[in-house]
């Protein structure tokens, strides 16, 4: 089950390195001014986007693979039909990554198979809302 208690959403803000794969290069659209807002809050903010080079200052990657070192949480900002091959590639890595899903992005089956793997996941949520709401 994705997690949704206060406490547990407030232990996960607590972690620092955010992969966004999805990340929008346009500003206005959601996957740019959410990422947009981690990075003002301090949070290193990787982006994972194959068709931008570089995303707020930050080398931008063309998948999860490709980033070096520990990511603590997966931010994914890409069509629901897409999560199943994201959450492959979440499990794939050695790290112990948080899988959030943003707001309208849903996928059952794939969400059971990163919880059985030992993942938390959150579903359907958004990280900036929750973030004012939880951590201001």
């Amino acid at each position: 089950m994705p997690v949704n208690s206060d406490d547990e959403l407030r232990e996960i803000l607590e972690l620092d390195r955010v992969a966004v794969v999805g990340c929008s290069t346009s500003p206005g659209k959601d996957a740019h001014e959410i990422p947009k807002y981690l990075n003002e809050q301090g949070y290193e903010v990787i982006p994972v986007n194959p068709f931008a080079d570089e995303i707020f200052g930050q080398k931008a990657y063309d998948s999860l693979s490709e980033i070096p070192g520990e990511i603590d949480i997966i931010d994914v900002f890409r069509p629901s039909d897409e999560v199943s091959d994201i959450v492959d590639a979440a499990l794939e890595r050695d790290d112990d990554a948080v899988i959030w899903l943003q707001l309208g992005i849903h996928d059952d089956e794939a969400v059971e198979r990163a919880e059985a793997a030992g993942r938390r996941v959150v579903q359907d949520r958004c990280m900036k809302p929750t973030h004012q709401q939880l951590m201001a």
